[in-house]
């Protein structure tokens, strides 16, 4: 059957529908997520279990043992979603208030694709030391944390901050960083598979260089590919050692600078444009487009080029101008679009793996073997230009992920307890289909209702 070709008025209508959407549905909902109970509550006399007078007794059990707090009660599963609102999605620094729909979407997002219990923490402050006096002292109540849309540079501060403080107990992620750098570093490996490509051997430009594509960048080296064949551009130009303004601020901003004495061997100099130029893989990670990135740049990268423009909520370039343009792999953040390059295939299955074998952090290593997982989730489906990474309705690849990042956690000597392989995958696969069987319950005896065929 012939596949359908779309004018690129429907294409646009069909970009911009999510929003339209959204705007009926998050007022008919009033939020997307809720707190339900998990205990039996066969009468009333079961509250002197759950509550008073019962309830002294675990607390006492934890009070001589603290580590019991991860048998008695939910922290072992529970993750905080920390945000200040200021760089939230593309839209910039738009508050706490205004970020807590993309906070309440994530811990939505935690639970149906990980069985995780996520709880958005948005903070009424910009101030990084009091962001990492604030984690520190909700530690008892999580697992985790998630830190997500904070701005640069002090996102790099505070995440570095606080996975080095030995009072930290429980595993601090940015996932505008790690998380970043696990998909697209998992959709780079399948499309250099499609294209006929090495890891080691490819140009890669970088258009953005803030949390998210430093990120990524340093993950993309531990993958494979060599320092000297990045090419970082921000919105000044290209990254190199000719950057005086970035030398002379390179204390405020360190990451940034070791990419300008690691990166674009080449020595180029110049703008978006000429970073690109005769590249084999762009990772745009940037501002909200479209026509940030022009289809004449892409058709100046080298044959069969892989575009990744990722910026949110609208790709830097629309990924049929990039094809049009001659690239052959095209993935973006959005999942209404083909080779969704999201986060989504990567927290979830990430912290399940992590929450189960009770980590204290999340290294790279974790993150690799995570992507790696991903991508191989994919390939045994069959790779192709169109599909390089699974769609987040393949719910295997969350436990496979989480079993790979369990494994290596216990590898490395960071897990609190050790479980087999087997255990690993049973557990993690009951606890995600548990939580999806219940949303489809809840939906299918409208305790969740459906919305209205008028909205």
């Amino acid at each position: 059957m012939t596949e359908k070709k779309y004018t690129v008025e429907e294409l646009l209508e069909k970009a911009y529908q999510p929003a339209k959407d959204a705007m009926k549905l998050h007022p008919f909902y009033e939020g997307k997520i809720q707190t339900l109970p998990k205990c039996a509550i066969r009468d009333f006399n079961d509250f002197a279990i759950w509550y008073s007078p019962g309830v002294a007794e675990p607390c006492l059990d934890i009070q001589k043992n603290p580590e019991k707090v991860y048998e008695h009660t939910n922290k072992w599963n529970t993750v905080a979603v920390v945000s200040d609102g200021t760089r939230v999605l593309g839209l910039g620094d738009i508050g706490p208030k205004a970020a807590m729909p993309v906070m309440e979407g994530k811990a939505l997002l935690f639970k149906y694709l990980g069985g995780v219990d996520a709880v958005p923490l948005c903070l009424d402050t910009k101030d990084p030391d009091k962001i990492i006096e604030t984690v520190k002292l909700i530690q008892p109540s999580f697992g985790g944390i998630n830190l997500e849309d904070i701005a640069k540079p002090k996102c790099f501060y505070i995440l570095d901050t606080l996975r080095a403080d030995p009072d930290v107990e429980i595993p601090v992620w940015h996932d505008d960083q790690q998380g970043t750098a696990c998909i697209v570093t998992a959709g780079l490996i399948n499309a250099l598979k499609v294209v006929g490509k090495k890891m080691d051997e490819v140009l890669v430009s970088m258009i953005g260089a803030g949390a998210a594509n430093i990120a990524i960048g340093r993950v993309m080296m531990t993958a494979g590919v060599k320092p000297e064949n990045l090419i970082f551009c921000d919105s000044k130009g290209i990254l190199g050692t000719h950057r005086k303004d970035l030398e002379a601020k390179k204390d405020e901003n360190p990451q940034k600078w070791n990419m300008c004495l690691k990166t674009n061997s080449e020595k180029r100099e110049g703008d978006m444009a000429e970073c690109m130029r005769a590249t084999d893989v762009c990772v745009a990670m940037s501002k909200s487009g479209p026509g940030v990135i022009k289809k004449e740049w892409v058709a100046a990268m080298a044959t069969d080029a892989i575009m990744f423009p990722c910026a949110n909520p609208i790709p830097e370039i629309w990924p049929w101008e990039c094809k049009e343009a001659g690239a052959r792999v095209v993935g973006t953040g959005r999942s209404d679009f083909e080779n969704q390059v999201n986060n989504s295939l990567g927290f979830p299955g990430i912290f399940r793996g992590t929450l189960d074998v009770k980590a204290r952090t999340i290294t790279d290593e974790m993150v690799i073997v995570a992507a790696e997982e991903i991508a191989k989730t994919a390939e045994d489906k069959g790779i192709h230009e169109g599909y390089i990474v699974p769609n987040m309705d393949e719910w295997e690849v969350f436990p496979r992920e989480a079993v790979a990042v369990a494994l290596k956690a216990m590898e490395q000597g960071i897990a609190r307890v050790k479980r087999t392989k087997q255990e690993l995958w049973e557990r993690a696969s009951r606890i995600i289909k548990e939580t999806r069987d219940m949303t489809q319950l809840l939906m299918k005896e409208n305790f969740i209702s459906m919305p209205p065929t008028d909205l």
